[in-house]
């Protein structure tokens, strides 16, 4: 059928219908047939007039498994595809009568118009994000996940928090923050790339400082407060108090001694504390934990009298002792002089641990300084003690050399007690430079118990004292005047010292080498060189002869001359006689 045809057939279509008219009844009337143009119009009209992608308020009015049908007030419904309802169980989250907001988003094939509440909400939140942006008002969202430099927050639409406004302070671990909820302030938009910028940071801020405000009205010294502890360092807590942070020292957490707060305290942790101090314009506040406490100290010495013995536990070891809590807030040390009677440690830790508790007596307590001594050893028998018993002075015992020194030899004499033989107590007439000279460890000694000190834990011992003191017998032998021969054994800047018998020395001091001055000893004397001297004295309870090398030229000089006097006397009468001789036989020849 051609163009023409289809005129033809409409015109035809046309004068049945005007026939039918002027027939008056059969057919379509006149009316009938405006009216039908007109719904066309109208309906053409209502599509029209709907704008695609504007945003209406609509009801739901039907629904099915593939749609619901919703009335926007237009002379047509449009629909909803069901998906975009479902929860993620597959059930329908709306019921028939609900009122939505759904936005115009095109004509299917059919020419029915297909909404969506989904892009709606997205319009929605777009103008929601403008508005809080230019008035500055708060949106809540969710962090999604972490991001490069940040985190992703769903506020309805996808948004970006950058790490330096997630916090107050710089924050190390953002993965913390991850599916928590909060309020965020929009610092920036761009719709057309569909960026949002946030921060958490500002609406911290802003809290805080009205926390702080608060805070600065009713703080004031004396009053007890509660905070969270925000930082912890060696040497105290950080603590927020609501706006503004608060330092409790390490010496006002307890009365005994912290030396780690961290040990006993933890980040977030909530805290009562009373105001030390506060400096309103400075906004300083000291706080202190012990304060809400009786202070220990004030009857420590009633509690603890001295030389009690009380229970306590150890709760630090050190190279130089042990601490023990006697109560919470108050230590003792015990030091490691005080540990043991006899037994030597190389470090309390070898034999002592945290946390075991022992018996302990009091030594000392110093309320000043809150220190307080305590002895271990003292819960137990002094085995010096008994020693004095065992071993009375003068008695003889074998013994073990332990140790050789400079000073002397350490005789074992016990488990754990040593005496001490002094150089000076080595002979009565050696003189030794250095006791390794004579005796090796592990050597067996017979030695005499000089002197227990119980007090100062010394033993003394000797071994000379096994022999007869020579000395004593040494100022009859060698009176003053008398003169001694011996040869030099040691020369010093003030004198020599001369051996008069075997392990018998005299000391002739530097004036007593000549009647001449003398700068030297060198320089009149060798090693080895016999002298002859006068003895000046003896003195047995030190042990010393002085000699005196000018007093014996001085009495040799004079005998010398005594002798030439003699000798020119004995000439002279000797003469005389010879010349009375010569005059008598001259006489007598006369």
């Amino acid at each position: 059928m051609g163009n023409d045809d289809h005129v033809i057939s409409n015109q035809d279509a046309a004068d049945k219908i005007g026939e039918e008219e002027a027939a008056g009844g059969s057919g379509t009337s006149s009316q009938e047939k405006d009216e039908n143009i007109g719904f066309k119009e109208l309906y053409e009209q209502s599509l029209q007039s709907v704008q695609m992608g504007g945003v209406l308020n609509g009801k739901v009015v039907q629904i099915n498994p593939d749609s619901v049908m919703v009335d926007v007030g237009w002379k047509t419904e449009g629909y909803i595809p069901a998906k975009e309802l479902r929860d993620e169980k597959g059930n329908i989250t709306i019921n028939i009568g609900d009122e939505i907001e759904v936005l115009v988003d095109r004509r299917d094939q059919d020419g029915n118009l297909v909404l969506s509440r989904d892009k709606a909400a997205k319009i929605k939140i777009w103008d929601d994000v403008k508005l809080a942006c230019e008035q500055n008002t708060p949106v809540k969202g969710t962090v999604v996940e972490r991001v490069k430099g940040g985190l992703s927050v769903d506020i309805g639409i996808p948004a970006f928090l950058p790490g330096s406004q997630v916090d107050i302070r710089p924050v190390r671990d953002l993965d913390r923050f991850v599916g928590q909820s909060f309020l965020f302030n929009v610092l920036k938009y761009d719709r057309k790339r569909n960026n949002v910028v946030l921060s958490r940071r500002t609406i911290l801020e802003k809290e805080r400082e009205a926390e702080k405000r608060e805070t600065l009205l009713n703080i004031e010294e004396g009053k007890i407060v509660e905070g969270v502890i925000k930082n912890i360092t060696d040497y105290g807590l950080f603590i927020d108090l609501g706006g503004i942070d608060g330092l409790l020292h390490v010496t006002d957490i307890s009365w005994g001694r912290i030396t780690r707060p961290s040990d006993h305290f933890s980040k977030g942790e909530k805290i009562r504390v009373k105001v030390l101090s506060f400096d309103r314009d400075k906004e300083r506040v000291a706080l202190g934990l012990k304060q809400l406490a009786s202070n220990p100290w004030e009857t420590i010495k009633d509690k603890y009298p001295l030389h009690a013995i009380v229970e306590g536990r150890v709760v630090n070891l050190t190279d130089y002792g042990v601490f023990v809590e006697l109560e919470t807030g108050v230590e003792g040390l015990i030091h490691v002089s005080e540990m043991f009677w006899t037994r030597e440690i190389k470090h309390p830790s070898k034999v002592l641990s945290v946390g075991q508790r022992l018996q302990v007596m009091i030594l000392d307590i110093n309320t000043e300084t809150k220190r307080i001594s305590l002895g271990l050893k003292q819960t137990t028998p002094n085995p010096w003690e008994t020693l004095k018993t065992k071993y009375p002075e003068g008695s003889i015992i074998k013994g073990v050399i332990r140790n050789i020194t400079n000073f002397g030899i350490f005789v074992g004499v016990e488990e754990g007690i040593d005496g001490l033989i002094h150089m000076s107590d080595i002979s009565w007439k050696q003189r030794v430079k250095h006791p390794s000279e004579m005796f090796k460890k592990g050597q067996e000694v017979e030695v005499m118990v000089l002197n227990i000190d119980v007090e100062h834990e010394k033993f003394s011992l000797g071994l000379k004292q096994l022999e007869k003191n020579p000395w004593e017998e040494l100022s009859v032998r060698y009176p003053s005047g008398s003169v001694v021969s011996g040869k030099v054994t040691n020369i010093t800047d003030f004198g020599i010292f001369v051996e008069i018998e075997e392990g018998i020395e005299g000391l002739v001091h530097i004036s007593e080498l000549s009647s001449r001055r003398v700068k030297s000893s060198s320089e009149l004397f060798a090693l080895n060189d016999t002298v002859t001297a006068v003895v000046k004295n003896v003195d047995p309870k030190s042990r010393k002869i002085r000699l005196s090398i000018k007093d014996y030229e001085a009495s040799s000089e004079g005998n010398t001359a005594n002798q030439y006097i003699n000798n020119r006397e004995n000439i002279g009468s000797s003469l005389s006689k010879a010349l009375a001789d010569v005059k008598i036989v001259k006489t007598e020849e006369s």
